[in-house]
């Protein structure tokens, strides 16, 4: 093709023509073979051509694709919602489906609100979240997520949501180490709600594992509960952004179940359809429903696509298959497995300042100091490089931003799909080594020029 008119992400790079894929594995036109180390982004948990998720494709196609939400429910929808509401903790019953991670994420805060103003309370409108978060490119998604580079075009048009730091352990504000820290970066929270009013706020969102902003930065082991109970206390509501971790990306349905914490509503996406289909879901407790339920008996969203037969079937059958093969059940281990490698790296490499993540979502922090944590320049785009090196080796990592300001700081997410295997694992290990070792050569290169400069 001698022109192309498609708005690639950067207009004038030459990206490589997918084939095909299989597994873990995806093949260019050229033939060129790929370990999927990202599962595209932390998208793919099941892998690349599976027939279970081909074949329930084909049966509802030629059923129906769509139907317009306000005139038909579904079958496939039907089912799908059952599914989530089985699978999820406690009483996170409803579902409300949409296309993509950034509606998911605006659904859930436009539900907040409305939340509050069916129970008569019309001045709870602001949602508060942190910086180091991504919730989403919408502007609403957008308002809400603490990352600069993203927002930086946009604000103007932004609202101000991100109010308090995030539970980065390994770069901590307060220079404490957790617990001995008393969680004073949950309790921040505390601080903002005084200082604006509870009766002003509708809800605080929060990843439970900080994906594209921070490179799997994972909280201390009562960061959640602390929030919780602060969210409780004041009558505000709790928003899970789980579109990067849901359906068994850290070895259980939801993220929260790790630290024994209940959203009262949830974003989804990503894995829910596995990369097969275009899908996404806020999921909303009884007890945020029940007022809706008794009063306009609308929530106030939608979408063309929203709820569509074809991409419901497609998930359920991404969850069924989870179910099925068991899948979750081999997550920890498989995620130990490759953070003990990880590990053994940063031992190997002094550029890599942290390993961190949990289940197969783990990212590496890269520094120019590993004493001092002092961040490389950023003229040296080491994200973007170690980006890549790799995809030459034929392995796909994702890019995450680091850093307290969200700027200057490089990580990666190390995120395969859920059904990787040991040996793949150390396949993985040995192209991303490959990967390490060719970026040292590159620190050497700039360092000697550096040197003789001088």
């Amino acid at each position: 093709m001698d022109t192309s008119y498609l708005i690639k992400p950067i207009l004038d790079t030459t990206y490589p023509v997918i084939d095909y894929g299989k597994g873990i594995y995806l093949y260019d036109k050229t033939g060129k073979k790929y370990l999927d180390g990202s599962s595209g982004a932390v998208t793919a948990n099941i892998g690349h051509g599976v027939p279970e998720i081909i074949k329930a494709m084909n049966l509802q196609a030629q059923k129906v694709s769509f139907v317009y939400r306000s005139q038909f429910t579904s079958d496939a929808a039907e089912a799908l919602a059952k599914k989530i509401a089985d699978q999820a903790i406690g009483n996170l019953n409803w579902s409300f489906f949409v296309n993509s991670g950034s509606e998911a994420t605006e659904t859930a805060m436009k539900i907040a609100i409305q939340y509050w103003q069916e129970k008569g309370i019309e001045t709870k409108t602001k949602i508060l979240s942190r910086w180091v978060s991504y919730h989403g490119i919408t502007l609403g998604a957008l308002s809400m997520s603490g990352h600069p580079s993203r927002r930086a075009r946009f604000v103007p048009l932004l609202e101000e949501c991100p109010a308090i730091n995030p539970p980065y352990c390994y770069r901590c504000p307060y220079q404490m180490t957790a617990p001995e820290c008393g969680y004073a970066c949950a309790y921040e929270l505390e601080t903002v709600i005084k200082r604006m009013g509870a009766d002003r706020i509708a809800a605080f969102i929060a990843e439970p594992v900080i994906g594209a902003a921070g490179g799997a930065i994972t909280p201390p082991e009562d960061y959640f509960k602390v929030i919780k109970e602060i969210c409780e206390k004041n009558q505000i509501l709790f928003i899970a952004d789980e579109v990067m971790t849901g359906f068994g990306r850290t070895g259980t349905i939801l993220a929260c179940e790790h630290w024994d914490v209940e959203p009262d509503i949830v974003a989804l996406g990503k894995g829910m359809g596995a990369g097969y289909a275009t899908i996404a879901a806020t999921l909303v407790s009884d007890q945020v429903m029940e007022p809706i339920l008794a009063g306009s008996k609308l929530v106030m969203s939608g979408h063309t696509l929203s709820a569509n037969p074809q991409s419901c079937a497609v998930s359920l059958a991404v969850l069924q298959y989870l179910e099925n093969h068991k899948i979750l059940a081999d997550v920890e281990s498989k995620g130990n497995l490759l953070k003990n490698r990880l590990e053994k790296l940063l031992h190997r490499f002094a550029f890599i300042g942290d390993v961190r993540g949990i289940g197969l979502l783990m990212g590496l922090e890269f520094v120019k100091d590993r004493k001092t944590k002092h961040p490389f320049p950023r003229n040296l785009q080491v994200t973007k490089t170690l980006v890549e090196i790799a995809q030459a080796n034929g392995l796909l990592i994702y890019p995450a931003a680091a850093g307290l300001d969200g700027i200057n700081g490089d990580s990666i997410i190390i995120s395969p799909p859920l059904t990787i295997n040991e040996k793949e694992i150390e396949e993985l290990i040995f192209l991303l080594t490959k990967t390490l070792q060719q970026f040292e050569q590159i620190l050497q290169q700039y360092d000697d020029a550096k040197a003789g400069g001088e």
